[in-house]
């Protein structure tokens, strides 16, 4: 609004409704003037700073949220999905006793590197210790002892090794399910003869490399 209006004399047809008289034009300035400041309140300088520093000043700023990310890590199959899948069967016509030589050989190789080259100085000691956490996959393996007379004396190449069995290839291309439990079986290598008391033997091959044995007499059935 302009200056000339704001200071405006007031018509006389106002003067009698609102009942105010009207003033000179410096004093109705003047009165403008200390209205207005007096209605303002001005604040002092410190009064200003201290308000600064003493109180909390709200921007309206909010923290952007967090996209929760979807984890896309593949879910591996349970037990049950397995046995459906048939992922541990062995087709017969894959059976057969001279498919897993070439197995058997690498397996050798593997033993041998993994006792430091096996020969008569060796310590039978340490090398027990070391096929206690060894994998037997491709292993030439025998039941020298069980309760159960019908397991004795079979030997064949080790396949497949669970928590519970082992699963031999017989030179008659037979497939057979050994349990550990109740059974004592026997590894040679090199000359090395080596005891396997099942009974002990209750883990899968990837946790036995995990796992501390303790030092112990021979264990009867």
């Amino acid at each position: 609004m302009e200056e000339v209006g704001m200071h405006k004399t007031i018509p006389n047809d106002l003067v009698r409704v609102v009942g105010v008289e009207p003033q000179i034009r410096y004093k109705a300035q003047a009165f403008t003037q200390a209205f207005l400041k007096n209605s303002s309140g001005p604040r002092k300088c410190q009064d200003l700073e201290s308000m600064l520093c003493h109180k909390a000043v709200i921007l309206q700023y909010a923290r952007p949220k967090k996209s929760k990310v979807k984890n896309t890590k593949a879910k591996g199959l349970n037990a049950r999905q397995k046995r459906a899948m048939k992922i541990f069967h062995i087709k017969p016509e894959h059976q057969r006793y001279e498919l897993f030589l070439p197995l058997h050989d690498l397996w050798r190789q593997y033993i041998i590197d993994l006792c430091g080259g096996l020969n008569p100085k060796s310590n039978p000691l340490s090398v027990q210790q070391k096929l206690l956490k060894a994998d037997f996959h491709g292993a030439i393996m025998t039941v020298a002892r069980s309760k159960c007379p019908s397991y004795v004396g079979t030997t064949g190449i080790v396949i497949q090794e669970f928590k519970n069995v082992f699963k031999f290839i017989t030179k008659q291309d037979q497939l057979k399910v050994i349990p550990k439990r109740n059974s004592v079986f026997e590894v040679e290598i090199n000359g090395f003869i080596s005891s396997i008391y099942g009974n002990r033997f209750h883990h899968r091959s990837s946790e036995r490399s995990a796992k501390k044995y303790k030092l112990s007499g021979s264990i009867d059935l």
